[in-house]
């Protein structure tokens, strides 16, 4: 099946001009935009990708499809959404493998089960697509699509891989040897880092960096007064006091000791605006690092730890009234990601196994994802109250949590994961840990950080000021602008000189 997303335009580029911060980058934009509209003319630019929620690709694509609207340029969402529940375990295995992890055995039946599903799709997604319309394609769960798409319609296309390893190994050459038959079909690759474009795409690729909307309900600015509403209606705190407006329709909700979960006010409050918080915000992925931080912040609280890193009362009062909040959505709620739940359960696990003492201090929280403005508030309101933002990862493609958490002036603790290390440069916006594996230099590093409150100041003025300029959306949007038209003009040029092919992509 492929759905169509409903995507509002909420906010306009006047609304944006109306911030003096984000003026500049508007008028940006619009002195460029209307060249390239001008060369795609009337057709339908087509963005496909595998969900709706849950993930960074899908943060994005609303406003950039709103924001192309805008500009000139007719621009749709399709989803596409397969009955196979091993496609997504699938391309689940395809994911860890780019990233350099797992079983590099990719079986005949895997092979042929991609090839079938993406065939059911791209026969529907042609019955929506009109010849000469450009098909941008995220990631590889819809590559396949695209290809034999391609195949038999004449469509300008992009694949966008937003994932990627700076380094090669078993895994990740196992993972492009699938998948090279059905990049080499596509007209142009898009790439978030130079490192991650392998070979024999170099030829193609183009480099776009994800960034973020910034008046968006995640990252808007919160008054004091809304951020403490939204904290309370999503029963993240709680109130003494009647209040104008009641609970979200989904609240948050908190890992109990007896396996169950309920608000998270219970079995406390975690004091998220009085006491300093340590957040991690992702999908339920081992590669996010959730484990080995779970256990750095173990024994940043362990009174041995304590004995012989505190350096005064204060600082042992401070560590002693620190909180980990470890937060991702409701594993049911992100349809392509079956290993979400595994992973999942695995944390609960390691929780359970806390001493008393430390697992009072962590809460294991699960987001709702029925609305995604809700959802998008919760997110903002915790990392507003954060002291510091931790981000992992042992591998990331590039990480918008933490592009997010900069925005709010949150000094970030992230790893040397090439995506992290694209955003977070060491002693600058925050810190970087030598090895996202390594409880003890997590719990080292945190340390450092909690007990320096100037540099933590410091930090987090250097990272919102490098989001200002490199990770907003309007600088999204024109490179993207300028890889349609491209691709649209090469293509053409191609069309005219009689040299288009119609190769199947699995011939390679």
């Amino acid at each position: 099946m492929i759905t169509v997303v409903d995507v509002n335009t909420d906010r306009t580029l006047d609304d944006f001009a109306a911030h003096a911060p984000l003026k500049r980058p508007v008028e940006d934009l619009r002195a460029v935009a209307q060249q390239y509209a001008d060369r795609l003319g009337d057709r339908t630019v087509w963005m496909v990708n595998s969900t709706a929620q849950g993930g960074g690709v899908a943060e994005m694509l609303p406003k950039v499809v709103s924001m192309l609207r805008e500009l000139g340029v007719s621009t749709e969402w399709a989803v596409i959404v397969s009955e196979e529940d091993r496609f997504f375990q699938l391309t689940k295995h395809l994911h860890n493998l780019l990233h350099g992890a797992g079983d590099p055995h990719i079986s005949e039946d895997d092979r042929a089960l991609y090839r079938s599903v993406s065939e059911q799709m791209a026969e529907r997604l042609a019955r929506r697509v009109a010849p000469g319309d450009p098909v941008v394609v995220h990631d590889p769960q819809p590559l396949g699509t695209g290809a034999l798409l391609q195949e038999t319609m004449d469509v300008p296309s992009v694949w966008r891989c937003h994932i990627g390893l700076d380094a090669t190994n078993d895994a990740t050459e196992a993972a492009w040897d699938f998948l090279r038959p059905w990049a080499e079909a596509y007209d142009e690759t898009v790439f978030t880092l130079r490192e991650y474009v392998p070979d024999f795409l170099e030829d193609r690729a183009d480099l776009i960096q994800p960034a973020l909307n910034p008046l968006s309900p995640k990252n808007r600015t919160l008054s004091v007064t809304e951020l403490s509403s939204v904290l309370r209606r999503a029963r993240l705190s709680g109130s003494p006091h009647p209040t104008m407006e009641g609970d979200f329709a989904s609240p948050a909700r908190r890992l109990q000791r007896n396996g169950s979960f309920a608000p998270a006010t219970r079995p406390d409050d975690l004091g998220l605006m009085e006491r300093p918080i340590i957040t991690q915000i992702s999908r339920w992925d081992r590669l996010k690092g959730f484990a080995p931080l779970l256990q750095g912040f173990a024994r940043l609280k362990d009174s041995r730890f304590m004995d012989r890193n505190a350096v005064s009362e204060r600082d042992r009062y401070r560590l002693s009234l620190s909180r980990l909040v470890l937060a991702g959505p409701d594993p049911d709620s992100v349809s392509d990601d079956p290993e979400g739940q595994e992973v999942f359960d695995e944390i609960c696990r390691l929780w359970h196994d806390l001493p008393p003492e430390i697992q009072r201090d962590v809460a294991i929280i699960t987001l709702p994802m029925a609305s995604r403005r809700v959802n998008s508030l919760m997110v903002n309101a915790l990392q507003r109250c954060s002291t510091i933002i931790a981000q992992n990862s042992l591998r990331e493609g590039f990480g918008l949590t933490v592009t997010e958490a900069m925005w709010k002036r949150r000094p970030v603790m992230g790893t040397h994961a090439a995506g992290l290390r694209e955003q977070v440069k060491d002693g600058v916006h925050g810190r970087r840990i030598p090895k996202a594996e390594d409880p003890e230099g997590i719990a080292h590093t945190l340390h450092e950080m909690l007990n320096t409150e100037a540099e933590r100041k410091r930090w987090a003025r250097n990272a919102r000021r490098r989001v200002s300029e490199r990770y907003l959306v309007f600088t999204q949007v024109r490179r993207w602008l300028e890889v349609l038209a491209q691709t649209v003009d090469r293509q053409a040029a191609v069309s005219v000189d009689g040299h288009a092919t119609t190769n199947d992509p699995t011939d390679a």
